[in-house]
């Protein structure tokens, strides 16, 4: 399961990646609207260097892009044209010191599988429980998208046995790559929640979609009232298949109403008299602030990035 697509156009992928690598690439992925607000500047129109094709999905021209690159790109299937020229179809985002492929900007399409300064809080929030946690023998990263929360993992516990879930079949293919690129050990399973995998696990995290979305894409839309309804079946699923001792860190967002937070209350009501404890923590007070215009939140406060830790007791 944890072995590259059959057709080679995954390893072209992972070769393309590792030669952008090792030319020394860096990219740190911003908010969608930061990136269309740069990408709007005249001095922008086209790519100059790797960071314009690779980061800031920019039209590019064949001599800004090394030929063996090229190459790799045209096999791996990931170049596009459309009448302003050539673009990537995939993006290559900088995290804690390794690069992860995912999809290009904008990720308009269903099957997107998004990276972005969410994945940057939820990779800070993992590594700052594994520097003082216990041992962990089984993980899974639920909805793993690209695999930053499995890759993470592997890497930070490389005795452990990471499983990585989504019902996306594209984030399945990237977490793949992404973990080959990496160097770690990560099975990436086609699943609804944990409905295709069995058995216990140490340690559970996931990085869901939280906010309504009009076109209901799996990579945005979380259901429920205020989006919260991934979010509320992942921490019900994982306090049924948590081990004891085990622990859930559910990085998320929540909808603050007239000075309350619905998916907290609704949280704290499914973990009591579940034998487990937990924390709650906002890490950001504000975020996808332009929600607010529209839709279901026009009635919100504030869309707030929180962390949900739950242990399950031994």
């Amino acid at each position: 399961m944890n072995k590259l697509g059959p057709t080679g156009t995954d390893t072209a992928l992972l070769q393309m990646a590792r030669a952008v690598q090792a030319t020394g690439y860096a990219f740190t992925t911003a908010t969608p609207a930061t990136h269309s607000r740069v990408n709007a500047r005249p001095q922008s129109a086209f790519a100059q260097d790797l960071a314009g094709v690779f980061g800031w999905s920019r039209p590019f021209r064949d001599d800004v892009v090394p030929p063996a690159i090229l190459d790799l790109m045209r096999e791996a299937g990931v170049v596009l044209s459309d009448a302003e020229g050539d673009r990537s179809a995939v993006r290559l985002s900088s995290l804690d010191g390794l690069l992860f492929v995912h999809s290009a900007y904008p990720t308009s399409a269903a099957d997107s599988v998004f990276f972005g300064p969410d994945t940057y809080r939820f990779a800070r929030a993992i590594l700052a429980h594994l520097a003082n946690s216990a041992p962990v023998r089984r993980a899974v990263d639920i909805g793993c998208g690209a695999g930053p929360g499995a890759v993470l993992v592997a890497r930070a516990r490389p005795d452990a046995e990471v499983f990585a879930v989504d019902i996306n079949e594209a984030a399945l293919r990237l977490t793949r790559v992404n973990a080959a690129l990496a160097g770690v050990q990560v099975t990436a399973v086609r699943s609804d929640l944990l409905s295709a995998v069995t058995g216990s696990f140490d340690l559970i995290v996931s990085n869901p979609p939280y906010l309504v979305d009009p076109g209901e894409r799996a990579y945005r839309h979380g259901g429920g009232p205020l989006g919260a309804g991934l979010s509320l079946a992942i921490l019900g699923t994982a306090l049924e298949r948590l081990a004891p001792g085990g622990t859930l860190l559910l990085y998320t967002g929540a909808a603050i109403v007239n000075g309350a937070d619905p998916f907290k209350q609704a949280a704290a009501a499914q973990i009591a008299g579940a034998g487990a404890s937990w924390a709650y923590e906002e890490l950001d007070p504000d975020v996808f602030g332009e929600e607010l215009e529209r839709g279901v939140y026009t009635s919100a406060d504030r869309i707030a990035a929180v962390v949900l830790t739950v242990k399950k007791w031994e």
